[in-house]
């Protein structure tokens, strides 16, 4: 299968779109199938070509990164959560939880940040201060470490916390904590982190390859400057089966709706356009199997409904998510 970009197409308003709200952000997708799958599955390793007759036998794959389409998928859906809980850039706190050794065990990776989360809790709790729900990210370096983001939501504004406490709370290494007042689409922007590699981390870890793009970044005075990355290099560090994501109770999930695409423009109104991308799929025989089209709409924190907030509950018990 190939996967190519073609030019953006318009569905006529009776067609039938789907539509995915996750907070500040709206997703329009129009599917337009060509043929049926020339692929017949037989069993967990072979297929028959309905066109040939042959018997084909599927790849399974031993990383994340020679399964594109499940990583893709899995930051995916991180982006829709992110989006669904984080409505107000002003009622959450970016946090990023590091090692001071080259920790490389992934199942202590989570068994750390729980208790680090039960100690935040109490602290929290100590200071009168409201229940905070978390969404965790996992971030494998190429040198082996591993790296955590965590995104707190408060039900309002989120709290001053100095650097410092942060650092004694975690006691495994460096932290950082940032604000996210600046960023219209931050399950875009966060996720990029888990997927991407900046080119010298790239080239130090062997995971160069044509994909190199430069982007515009932030530095800690304001300043914008542009850096070099390697798209998708860091998915190839992620142990096979493993969880990119945790979430604490109460985190919201994006709504998903059935359409006519006159029925999805009214519900976007006004709402900037702010990204949009058609796609085909071609078999191996050249033949379009799809044609997909993506619209993506984008509000900015003020024209966001203020009666909605983050919900609380109980966060001590995380669940898996992909």
């Amino acid at each position: 299968m190939e996967i190519r970009k073609i030019n953006n197409i318009k569905p006529e308003p009776v067609d039938i779109v789907t539509v995915k709200m996750a907070g500040n952000v709206t997703e329009i997708r129009f599917s337009k199938t060509s043929v049926g799958s020339p692929i017949k599955k037989v069993d967990k390793d072979h297929g028959v070509d309905i066109r040939t007759g042959e018997l084909v036998e599927f790849q399974h794959n031993t990383s994340r990164a020679g399964d594109k389409a499940s990583v893709a998928q899995s930051l995916k859906r991180l982006r829709d959560i992110i989006n669904a809980n984080l409505k107000n850039p002003d009622n959450a706190l970016w946090v990023t939880l590091t090692y001071a050794e080259n920790m490389q065990d992934e199942k202590r990776l989570y068994a750390d940040f729980h208790a680090f989360w039960k100690r935040f809790q109490r602290q929290q709790k100590r200071k009168g201060q409201a229940p905070a729900l978390y969404i965790a990210c996992a971030e494998p370096q190429g040198r082996g470490a591993w790296h955590l983001h965590i995104i707190l939501l408060f039900p309002d504004k989120a709290p001053f916390i100095p650097n410092a406490d942060m650092a004694q709370l975690w006691g495994h290494g460096f932290t950082k904590i940032k604000s996210l007042k600046t960023v219209d689409n931050p399950g875009l922007y966060l996720t990029a982190y888990l997927g991407d590699m900046e080119l010298i981390e790239a080239a130090q870890a062997g995971a160069m390859s044509a994909k190199i793009k430069e982007v515009n970044v932030t530095g800690e005075n304001g300043t914008q400057h542009k850096k070099a990355i390697i798209k998708g290099a860091r998915l190839r560090f992620y142990p096979p089966g493993f969880n990119i994501f945790r979430t604490s109770r109460g985190i919201k999930r994006p709504t998903i709706h059935t359409m006519t695409e006159e029925e999805a423009q009214k519900i976007v109104g006004n709402t900037p356009l702010t990204y949009e991308k058609t796609i085909q799929v071609v078999d191996g025989a050249g033949e379009v199997q799809n044609t997909i089209s993506y619209r993506t709409y984008t509000k900015t924190p003020a024209e966001s409904d203020p009666t909605t907030t983050n919900e609380t509950a109980n966060a001590e018990t995380s669940r898996e998510t992909n």
